[in-house]
């Protein structure tokens, strides 16, 4: 009798290289990170069914056509989503928690661009250790969504907060 197949491990939904974490007291003002991504259909679709959010705007073509746009346009909140996977993963990275965030879309985005998110550390607040991050979103150099994240960093081990 022969041993079972094994189906290969489940790959991370993040790449543990791209992965970054850092301590309230590793923070400096003035440090970036960017991501860099292409909206795909698949993306807009999971992001349809994950949300609730069907408005047509993103998931049919035929109306979206007849849309100030022109074609389908991803969801806003998808591409605000991609700032959460910056401050999520690599600045600060693991451990940080959203405490406010504001968005103020300035341009659609297509289903087939490339999207640059840019984080910038502003602001670094002992009390609480709290980081104030400016967030921008850019399509060829455009800027499509902006705003600013404010979270919450876990301090080295052993530090009070």
């Amino acid at each position: 009798m022969s041993a079972p197949i094994s189906s290969p491990p489940p790959k991370p939904a993040v790449d543990p290289r791209q992965v970054r974490t850092l301590a309230f007291e590793d923070l400096q003002i003035g440090m970036r990170e960017v991501l860099m991504k292409s909206v795909m259909d698949t993306d807009v679709v999971g992001f349809a069914q994950l949300s609730g959010d069907d408005n047509p705007i993103h998931l049919c073509d035929t109306y979206a056509a007849g849309t100030k746009f022109g074609q389908r346009i991803a969801h806003g909140l998808y591409t605000a989503s991609l700032i959460s996977a910056v401050l999520g993963t690599r600045l600060p990275g693991p451990g940080a928690v959203y405490r406010s965030q504001t968005l103020n879309f300035h341009a659609p985005v297509r289903i087939g661009d490339v999207v640059t998110v840019i984080v910038e550390v502003v602001e670094l607040v002992p009390e609480g250790r709290k980081v104030r991050l400016r967030c921008e979103a850019m399509i060829d150099g455009t800027i499509v969504l902006d705003g600013e994240a404010m979270v919450s960093v876990p301090g080295r081990a052993g530090k009070p907060t």
